[in-house]
């Protein structure tokens, strides 16, 4: 949950560094550094924002190799000490690192048993002190990292440095990120390749276990167990004007504005006017395959799980199979019972969230057969699973997820649309479910078209300090999603419970003090929804309710008015207001919005 970024090559690192650390400080930003060899170690780090870094690098900070990190503390409070890159005692090496050493405390009692003086709380000051114990030894300083690393227990990606080996840069990946540049005699390294976009768009991703050495002049990979590795450059298709703000004031509005023509890329070549069928041959499957499987598991985390929890209600309702979701940090502790007539689907915006990747080996350990729902091409959990759907919604940078998370939904009613056709859903309802899915992207528009009205009602509502989100059936998994959205950017207290369930408990909450956004699609459920809403107004609660018509002017204080769509889609577009309702209370209340406080875009901790 952190960002590396490593140069080498003819040019100055630093700046090349404080850029490329800029894109990543969405994955941490409680602390930043960067080292570059010049004759010597030349160190900077700073707690804080990237700005506070850039600002404390001198103009005269040369050097052509550099490592550099942005900082989401796992270890250790935020400040200067505890910041990234650490170094030996003698500062002959430098280590900037992703992920947690669980067998830190050993380590660390054996080093300082040695000899060895530590200056910090973290885990990644065992990394320095062990390569540098080892790389005397050695004389080599990848032999000295892969014999360091075999002592470690835990993850990490790693980029390394010695003050004797100005010509070269290690690095390894053990369940966290590390993405190879390939530039014109230079090479990068970061962790996310929006670090690296405007320097190169062809790419390398190592595989867990997988360590590389770093020239100007080329790249050379191996294992743990110093076999040499192949690895084919991959081509990035998102450029450095995919991670611009665009002229909006946050990302998080620019990924709200963009949804329509995200959705659209989504769906892109996917939909069959003849045979009313979604053609996703990521899939792997054939007919027979499909035809017999019985359950489908949906496991993912946070807004990923709230997606995964419409994809199973619209693969039941369409394909009429069995299926349900669960957190996948839930799912790989509980030892499940994996099933050969199951196909599970992992879930991941980033592709690399580390408890989503880590269920999905365990259940490919077990034999089960596992699809991925992933945004990031070359992503570790689209190279681990059997098959799966790409999103092409393009690079999400705020912190909270709105198009990544709009697009997965789409992606499930493909999936639903594609399975539902092999099983029993008719022509008529494949044609009805393809029109549905064509008109997202205008219905999207015009929501997001809604703007004003919606950044009036959030300043209404944000000095609240708590809210219930409410939803039945359908509505449920989007009221999840919008309390989450609130919280996550807003630090509003936000409960989500399915609307039947106030009657049984959650009802005594409800008061003038706490208002509830409640969900309510014009669908079957249309009149006890209602009811719902007439018991919260009886006990004196407000109500925003989010749905397809005004309803009587008793039952809610406000009105989202969302575009209609087939019942099975309309959870996509119900999810869209609450997205904006959370930017705007955000911003009414002042706070970071991209960066909201003690998270970080890709988790790839446990």
């Amino acid at each position: 949950m952190c960002g590396i970024v490593a140069y080498i090559g003819p040019k100055d690192a630093a700046p090349i560094l404080l850029e490329g650390l800029q894109r990543l400080e969405y994955r941490g930003y409680d602390s930043a550094g960067l080292v570059v060899n010049n004759k010597g170690l030349k160190v900077r780090k700073v707690k804080g924002r990237v700005a506070d870094l850039a600002a404390a690098v001198p103009a005269r900070f040369k050097g052509g190799l550099g490592i550099g990190h942005t900082r989401w503390a796992t270890h250790g409070v935020p400040n200067d000490v505890n910041a990234h890159p650490h170094l030996d005692t003698k500062e002959r090496v430098a280590v900037v690192h992703n992920g947690i050493i669980e067998n830190a405390d050993e380590l660390r009692a054996k080093l300082v048993a040695d000899g060895a003086v530590f200056v910090s709380d973290t885990d990644t000051e065992v990394l320095a002190h062990l390569v540098a114990r080892t790389v005397q030894d050695t004389d080599s300083l990848e032999e000295a990292v892969r014999r360091a690393l075999k002592s470690v227990v835990g993850t990490y990606g790693i980029a390394v440095v010695d003050a004797e080996r100005p010509g070269e840069i290690v690095v390894a990946r053990n369940g966290s990120p590390i993405v190879l540049g390939i530039g014109e005699k230079e090479m990068f390294c970061a962790s996310d390749v929006a670090a690296l976009v405007r320097y190169t768009r062809q790419v390398v991703h190592l595989e867990d276990g997988e360590l590389a050495v770093l020239r100007a002049d080329g790249f050379r990979t191996f294992t743990m167990d110093a076999r040499v590795t192949s690895k084919e450059p991959l081509t990035v298709d998102w450029d450095a004007g995919h991670y611009d703000t665009g002229g909006y004031e946050h990302y998080l509005l620019k990924e709200i504005s963009d949804q329509p023509e995200s959705v659209a890329r989504t769906l892109r070549g996917r939909l069959d006017d003849r045979f009313h069928i979604a053609h996703l041959g990521g899939l792997n499957l054939d007919p027979r395959e499909t035809r017999a499987f019985r359950r489908v598991k949906i496991i993912g985390c946070g807004s990923a799980y709230y997606a995964g929890q419409i994809g199973a209600q619209l693969i039941e309702e369409l394909a009429r199979i069995p299926a349900d979701a669960e957190p996948a940090s839930e799912f790989r502790y509980r030892s499940p019972v994996v099933e050969h007539d199951t196909l599970y689907v992992a879930v991941s915006q980033s592709g690399e969230t580390y408890d989503t990747l880590a269920a999905v080996q365990e259940l490919k350990r077990k034999g089960g057969r596992v699809l991925g729902v992933v945004n990031a091409v070359g992503s570790a959990i689209a190279r681990e699973v059997d098959g799966g759907v790409y999103l092409h919604a393009g690079p999400e940078v705020s912190v909270a997820s709105t198009k990544a998370f709009t697009s997965t939904a789409v992606a499930f009613a493909l999936m639903a649309l594609h399975f539902g056709r092999v099983h029993d859903l008719s022509p008529a309802d494949g044609r009805r479910i393809v029109e549905g899915l064509r008109r997202l992207p205008e219905q999207i528009q015009a929501i997001v078209d809604q703007d004003d009205t919606i950044a009036e009602l959030a300043r209404k509502y944000a000095p609240h300090p708590s809210m219930m989100f409410v939803g039945r059936v359908r509505g449920y998994p989007v009221a999840r999603e919008g309390a989450q959205k609130l919280k996550e950017i807003s630090y509003v207290h936000a409960e989500a419970y399915p609307a039947s369930e106030l009657k049984h408990g959650p009802l005594a909450l409800i008061g003038p003090d706490m208002p509830t956004v409640a969900i309510v699609p014009d669908d079957e459920l249309l009149d006890k929804n209602l009811t719902t809403l007439g018991e919260i107004r009886a006990r004196g609660g407000k109500v925003l309710m989010i749905g397809h018509r005004e309803p009587d002017a008793r039952l809610a204080e406000d009105v989202i008015v969302v575009p209609k769509n087939e019942v099975e889609l309309d959870p996509i577009l119900l999810s869209i207001p609450l997205q904006v309702f959370a930017y705007h209370a955000a911003v009414a209340l002042d706070r970071d919005v991209d960066k909201p406080r003690n998270l970080a875009k890709s988790v790839t901790v446990e």
